[in-house]
């Protein structure tokens, strides 16, 4: 299975009211396993079967979708101990509409997620936990692609901007926060072209709207 910090995955959403000492023997249970991935690589491709369930472990990792003319649209950033695809392998999707790419250099935990639904043979205590928990980290999803789409669908690139960095603030408690994406991820995540949103940024500096470094900012 690799060697990782396996209190480490306590943090995990997942594994929520899940005691240290069961984790282990859970783990087996899951038949989980983890895979390295270097920065670029893909974990789940475009058109793959949606089985598993990844948990990144360390780095970070972003789900993509490219249109027909090989335009890249950022759906989202996952970091440490948190999951991606668990909806696609809920919905036993034979033929993903989206891919996910290690971002850096990162290691992933992989979960067969009928490993997860369906309560194996003996009967472990865990599984009614790891059933609820996931339900619950489904429909948290739900929630932030509501919230993505209310940003893309803003008419500008200024709201655009606003209208997330307002809420990475809302949801970093403070004026100041660092986002999880450089540049050109930011301008894929919004869906704006990536010269226009670094002129709109330099202009809302000097409207006294922002400070920023790198990925480093402050709502004024």
């Amino acid at each position: 299975m690799g060697n990782f910090d396996v209190a480490a995955l306590l943090g995990c959403p997942l594994f929520e009211g899940i005691g240290e000492d069961e984790l282990d023997i859970m783990l087996l249970c899951l038949s989980a396993r983890t895979s390295d991935f270097k920065k670029g690589q893909t974990t789940f491709a475009e058109g793959d079967c949606a089985k598993s369930v990844g948990i990144v472990l360390s780095g970070e990792v972003h789900i993509a979708r490219a249109d027909y003319d090989g335009n890249r649209d950022i759906l989202a950033s996952v970091t440490c101990n948190e999951l991606f695809g668990e909806a696609f392998a809920c919905a036993g999707t034979e033929s993903l509409p989206v891919s996910a790419e290690a971002a850096t250099g990162c290691t992933v935990l992989f979960i067969d997620v009928r490993r997860i639904t369906l309560v194996c043979k003996s009967s472990c205590a865990f599984h009614n936990r790891l059933i609820s928990n996931l339900l619950r980290i489904v429909a948290q999803k739900n929630i932030m692609l509501n919230s993505k789409l209310d940003i893309a669908s803003r008419r500008t690139t200024r709201e655009k901007l606003l209208a997330y960095l307002r809420s990475e603030a809302k949801k970093n408690g403070g004026s100041r926060f660092t986002i999880p994406f450089d540049r050109r991820c930011l301008a894929d995540y919004l869906g704006v072209e990536r010269s226009a949103m670094s002129a709109e940024l330099s202009r809302m500096r000097r409207d006294g709207l922002i400070e920023t470094e790198k990925n480093e900012f402050v709502l004024l």
